[in-house]
């Protein structure tokens, strides 16, 4: 889920993190702007074990929308069939989701920068979520962290 009073902190970031596992998240953070076009941030997976973090992913305003994508498995929260992804253009983040009985939605965030070089790695990390109320929380509170104006 989101940070605790479901907000954004001071540090204008997003915590979510597994409802089956507390010690396995993904942050979203540290967002700036060079102009009208895009939005920079952060994204951090931890795990048991893991720490991974990727410092630039671009949302360009031309993508296809991870608030977007978010707000479409929490309206459907009645379930699905199949997997459900989203990615960046860069493709250095992407999420997919499923929907498991019980009400529940896996994403798998993956980190894999430098996709094309040499030497480049990658990460993922599932978080567990209610499909209502926590999916549409976390869209909600990922909409404000990427809008261009920060409140």
């Amino acid at each position: 889920m989101t940070s605790p009073d479901g907000r954004l902190d001071e540090q204008s970031s997003v915590t979510i993190r597994c409802q089956d596992n507390s010690s396995v998240g993904v942050m979203f953070c540290d967002r700036f702007s060079f102009d009208a076009d895009s939005v920079h941030y952060a994204v951090e997976l931890r795990a048991p074990g893991l720490s991974a973090r990727v410092d630039e992913v671009v949302a360009w305003i031309w993508d296809s929308d991870l608030t977007t994508f978010l707000e479409e498995l929490a309206a459907d929260y009645r379930g699905w069939d199949g997997e459900r992804s989203w990615q960046t253009n860069d493709r250095d983040l992407m999420v997919s989701a499923v929907f498991r009985s019980g009400g529940h939605v896996g994403l798998t965030w993956a980190l894999r920068p430098w996709v094309q070089a040499a030497g480049g790695w990658g990460a993922s990390v599932t978080t567990w979520l209610e499909a209502g109320e926590q999916m549409a929380s976390l869209a909600a509170d990922v909409r404000t962290f990427l809008a261009r104006e920060q409140p």
